[in-house]
């Protein structure tokens, strides 16, 4: 492995272990808070009990993703120094930003875990939408800035310098928007069905009734997030079609410029031969999805220098692989309102638990390829048509082996939060049993 793929490893492995931790942080305290408001407007003291270990998971991953989104803004400086030199005040109002709505969030959170008994009910209550809104902007933020990355702004290039710098301007890029609720809605529908997934494994093995609300709870999220997933979906290829033509290229393995482009599902890429092979194809749907017209145009990978390409395969297989989730989980959703509404006795059987239970790493791995979509279907560019990867490359040798450390650390720590859970877990269990 060389330096530069070494480097990428290197970050690619810290971003794919943080943004779980990022989901997590903006959907969970919201969990939380709507369990602390059915307590307080009914009493049931299920509710407290489910808020509050709700609220120990939320404080472990606010600190292990605390420590990784660290081990993130170190990368971004030893790694790609060139990067951070040209881009760093440019992009720097939504860094400071991020930085100010996570002080926000650790100090309500703070305020709410040892605000029992402290603070009266409601603003104990209101302590928690806080600590809600505050980690759905540290997410905005960030996203914000890895948006201008795909779409910079507010600045004049001038021979290889940043002029004219205006930092508003290029926070609110033409991609942040797309790409803030896309990631977000994506957090709320991970993250949910990852929590409904593990209370219905529970519930299935001791039908407590926690469990059961905590299902409801969080399905109520992950639902309608799923949902509206396909419809942000669309809007954002819409944008990238704009803003990136060659990453939505890659996307369907798109190699030749036409109109009534076909959507492909499926297949297998062989960019040698410029073909997509053993492909479901839906003819006009990729116009549609890019132009809003069935006979619309859309360029292929030919129209840019082969050596601009994104990797293809990587990249279609990352797409559709999230498409695919996507899809399953908004059927889910659809299946939890009719059951909400008309069917319940739907909700109560096994079949339905055990989907919940498949579902609960679906959310996660789409997260996980929409980011791998967006980073590798962005390559070789570091800052879109400006500066390639390989150019903000740190000149420092032995990258390969603080990746390896880095790898390391973060395997463990997955180790460490599952440990941590299984015994906060444990300890609920012990309690209803004795409750029994």
């Amino acid at each position: 492995m060389d330096e530069f793929m070494a480097a990428r490893w290197q970050m690619g492995v810290s971003l794919g272990f943080h943004i779980i931790f990022a989901c997590i942080g903006m959907v969970m305290p919201w969990f939380m808070f709507v369990s602390e408001w059915k307590w307080v407007k009914t009493n049931n003291p299920v509710y407290l009990d489910l808020a509050k270990a709700w609220a120990k998971g939320v404080a472990i991953f606010f600190a292990v993703g605390a420590v990784s989104g660290t081990v993130l803004s170190f990368e971004l400086g030893m790694l790609w120094p060139t990067f951070m030199e040209h881009a760093g005040p440019i992009f720097g109002l939504p860094f400071s930003w991020e930085g100010t709505a996570f002080f926000v969030e650790a100090i309500a959170l703070g305020l709410w875990l040892y605000g029992w008994g402290r603070l009266s009910k409601k603003v104990h209550l209101y302590t928690g939408l806080v600590v809600g809104i505050a980690g759905v902007m540290s997410g905005v933020f960030v996203i914000s800035a890895n948006a201008w990355m795909n779409a910079p702004a507010g600045f004049d290039w001038v021979n290889g310098q940043a002029e004219n710098i205006d930092p508003v301007a290029a926070m609110f890029n033409r991609a942040w928007f797309h790409q803030t609720h896309h990631m977000t809605i994506a957090a709320f529908s991970a993250t949910g069905f990852a929590v409904a997934g593990v209370h219905a494994l529970l519930y299935m093995k001791t039908k407590y009734d926690i469990h059961a609300r905590a299902i409801k709870i969080a399905l109520a999220f992950a639902a309608v997030a799923a949902i509206l997933q396909p419809l942000s979906g669309d809007h954002a290829a819409k944008m990238v079609a704009k803003l990136q033509p060659a990453k939505l290229a890659a996307f369907e393995s798109h190699f030749e410029t036409t109109t009534r482009a076909p959507l492909v599902i499926g297949g297998i890429p062989d960019v040698e031969e410029r073909k997509l092979n053993h492909a479901i194809k839906i003819p006009g749907a990729l116009s549609f999805l890019a132009q809003g017209d069935f006979n619309a145009e859309v360029q292929g990978l030919e129209e840019f220098p082969r050596d601009e390409w994104p990797p293809v395969m990587f990249t279609h297989f990352s797409f559709q692989l999230m498409v695919a989730i996507g899809m399953f989980l908004a059927l889910l959703g659809v299946i939890f309102l009719i059951g909400t509404f008309k069917y319940k006795h739907w909700l109560t059987k096994k079949w339905w638990l055990i989907l919940l239970v498949i579902a609960t790493p679906l959310g996660y791995l789409a997260v996980e390829a929409g980011w791998m979509v967006t980073e590798v279907g962005r390559q070789p560019w570091i800052i879109y048509g400006i500066m390639k990867t390989r150019d903000s490359l740190t000149p420092m040798p032995g990258i390969q082996y603080t990746f390896y450390v880095i790898a390391a650390i973060y395997l463990m720590l997955t180790f460490i939060v599952i440990w941590l859970f299984s015994r906060q877990i444990k300890m609920l269990h012990l309690k209803y049993r004795s409750n029994d």
